[in-house]
């Protein structure tokens, strides 16, 4: 007899994906995975579904982002100081909420998929190394702190 394999499904989880480096002297492959993450510049971010794929697209491009678990209150925050509309309206406090939990539902929201964050106040530790020493890489809930600073 053959067992069935029963596979958890993790509600609410999403990763946040922040652009430390610039493209030049870049590999093709790298590039065209930070376009396909929609990371085109320097300190831009975007939140993802924690599927395998995706995952394996910012290990790939590991060099130049950093990502990790993001909680649901930052997601609220992000949307409201730095989400926004088509023609760069900003998002009402009124509609906050309800934006945030199509993000977490993975439905469409309305607003651009990309956030404009600032850089980091206090800067970054190394934008060459990894995470613990530098700012690359995988930080797992570490992002929600380093978000608080670019927001």
């Amino acid at each position: 007899m053959t067992e069935k394999k029963e596979t958890k499904k993790v509600d609410n989880a999403l990763l946040a994906v922040i652009r430390i480096r610039g493209g030049i002297n870049t590999e093709r492959k790298i590039k065209s995975t930070l376009e396909l993450l929609r990371l085109h510049k320097v300190n831009h971010c975007v939140i993802i579904p924690k599927k395998p794929e995706l995952e394996g697209m910012a290990k790939r491009a590991a060099g130049y982002v950093t990502w990790g678990d993001v909680s649901n209150e930052m997601i609220e925050k992000m949307v409201y100081k730095r989400g926004r509309l088509v023609k760069d309206k900003r998002v009402d406090k009124k509609d906050v909420k309800d934006i945030a939990k199509k993000i977490l539902d993975g439905k469409e929201t309305g607003i651009k998929p990309v956030f404009r964050l600032n850089p980091p106040s206090k800067g970054f530790k190394n934008t060459r190394l990894l995470y613990p020493r530098g700012a690359l890489g995988y930080r797992g809930e570490k992002i929600n702190e380093l978000l608080k600073r670019m927001i």
